[in-house]
């Protein structure tokens, strides 16, 4: 993994240096886009529109071989002042061997579709901070962790907060999560619900006028039941991220998150490889039409 991951950011690197600095790239910052496995609380003009593409890996589990990714396509439209909506579709890739509790399984998949609602309650530029709620709800086919069929619904709620430390070069963010989920297995005929809640950091700077060097750092929980019931396990991820300004409509954003510490409910074990992955990595082209 240590290779992988230096192979990576030595690409990274050959990015940061070749991208060309744009003269007219805008004073402050448009956090709707820079963060990686966060969102910031800016949400585009009315009238813009976006196409997406939005990769998601993660790694690792208890167990010999555990690879899933997540490929999702994406259209954004700002139809309304300070309010955005996004629809998308998502594959999926299981590679799983191993692993306890989880079948082994090698497969490709059309796992499901969303819809993202965003609405922005308070603007950096008249007040001291950002502040956006997001409401992402998907519903699948495909379970995302195991890659078995079933009915599977959830919504991702996020309260997004936002404010630029140093004027045009340094931007911090704070998000609040709570995730209820849903499922229903095919095969089993079993039920399960889940929730998480979280907090997630994350600080970037300008180190070119389209280059934003940072980092994350998120803490969740994992209960039973959509409504906190009893506790399954808990993790903290830490990672980098960049944020690459391509050309005046297009931009490309990478992120890597390690977990490094976690713990299972009733275990003394230093990762919760039960509830979350070892590693997770996201990478995001966006385009405006």
């Amino acid at each position: 993994m240590r290779v992988g991951a230096c192979k990576s950011w030595r690409l990274v690197a050959c990015l940061v240096a070749l991208a060309p600095a744009y003269a007219s790239a805008e004073e402050g910052f448009d956090t709707e886009h820079i963060f990686g496995f966060m969102i910031g609380s800016d949400v585009g003009n009315p009238g813009e529109r976006e196409f997406q593409t939005q990769t998601t890996g993660r790694f690792g589990k208890g167990g010999s071989t555990y690879r899933a990714l997540e490929h999702e396509v994406e259209i954004e439209i700002v139809p309304l002042p300070n309010f955005r909506i996004e629809v998308g579709g998502t594959t999926t890739l299981h590679d799983i061997t191993g692993v306890p509790d989880i079948d082994d399984r090698r497969q490709v998949n059309f796992q499901g579709a969303s819809l993202d609602l965003r609405y922005r309650l308070l603007d950096r530029e008249n007040a001291p901070f950002g502040m956006t709620i997001a409401a992402e709800t998907h519903g699948d086919r495909i379970d995302e962790v195991s890659g078995a069929k079933g009915r599977m619904y959830g919504t991702d709620f996020t309260l997004a907060f936002d404010r630029e430390l140093i004027p045009n070069f340094a931007v911090g963010a704070l998000n609040l999560i709570y995730q209820p989920e849903w499922a229903r297995f095919e095969v089993s005929g079993l039920s399960e619900k889940s929730s998480t809640i979280g907090a997630a950091f994350a600080g970037m700077v300008r180190v070119r006028p389209n280059v934003l060097l940072g980092g994350e750092m998120r803490y969740f929980l994992r209960y039973e039941g959509i409504g906190l019931g009893e506790f399954s396990g808990q993790a903290l991820f830490v990672g980098p991220t960049t944020y690459l300004q391509l050309s005046e409509q297009s931009r490309l954003t990478l992120s890597w998150s390690m977990q490094a510490w976690g713990r299972p409910a009733g275990s003394g074990a230093n990762l919760d490889l039960v509830n979350f992955e070892r590693h997770q990595a996201r990478l995001v082209f966006g385009i405006n039409f």
